[in-house]
């Protein structure tokens, strides 16, 4: 196991779509393992490192809004990125007008969690990659509120605040044992993207993300 880390996230607004749902978007009660790491490497990730979160802890109680928001229902076809990418003249706009559609979302108010998780080495580490560079290198990041990309809860208008946690992690305002239900849990690239799902149990705000998928 490599070194482990502890990272306080919050924001006004986060949503992570529950699968089963349709046309309207429908939050998931807490963060998911899989948005939980993708905030972790949007501050620091490399080919040789892989995150694996071990806790999440629900520190807010948890607050659903229901909102009406405008969604396109097309997306920029692969044709024409692929066009772009070879040095094609093609337009990549995507325009508001017929395609646009106003859905309802069941999404989560004023959030705020801690993640615990720890990176492995990959085998595509190479011989200047060690566990001490890297755990350094997102230390010095997460501590100045440094980020390759601006990391998000959900949708990409709901931005993350972060900061490192040194010390001792604040006391859930959540308490009690919570059956949160079934979750996704990640997504296996290496298996025709199969998706991965956890019944996660929540004991006093805290939940355990690799016990309950047998990890």
């Amino acid at each position: 196991m490599g070194y482990g880390i502890k990272l306080r996230v919050w924001g006004d607004y986060a949503c992570f779509t529950r699968p089963e749902m349709k046309a309207e978007r429908v939050s998931y009660d807490v963060i998911t393992p899989s948005a939980a790491r993708a905030i972790v490497e949007a501050i620091h990730w490399k080919p040789a490192i892989k995150w694996v979160i071990d806790k999440i802890h629900v520190i807010k109680p948890i607050k659903f809004d229901s909102v009406r928001r405008n969604e396109v229902e097309g997306k920029i076809g692969i044709g024409n990125v692929k066009k772009a990418i070879s040095g094609s003249n093609v337009d990549l706009h995507q325009y508001i007008t017929e395609e646009r559609q106003q859905r309802a979302t069941l999404l989560l108010r004023d959030v705020e969690y801690v993640i615990e998780a720890h990176f492995e080495m990959t085998d595509k580490a190479g011989s200047e990659d060690t566990i001490e560079k890297h755990y350094n290198i997102f230390l010095r990041r997460a501590r100045k509120g440094q980020c390759h990309m601006r990391p998000y809860f959900g949708c990409r208008e709901f931005p993350v605040q972060f900061e490192l946690v040194d010390g001792e992690i604040s006391k859930s305002q959540i308490e009690g044992e919570i059956d949160l239900g079934w979750m996704l849990w990640d997504i296996n690239f290496e298996d025709n993207m199969k998706p991965i799902f956890f019944r996660p149990i929540m004991v006093d705000g805290v939940f355990d993300a690799r016990r309950d998928v047998g990890l």
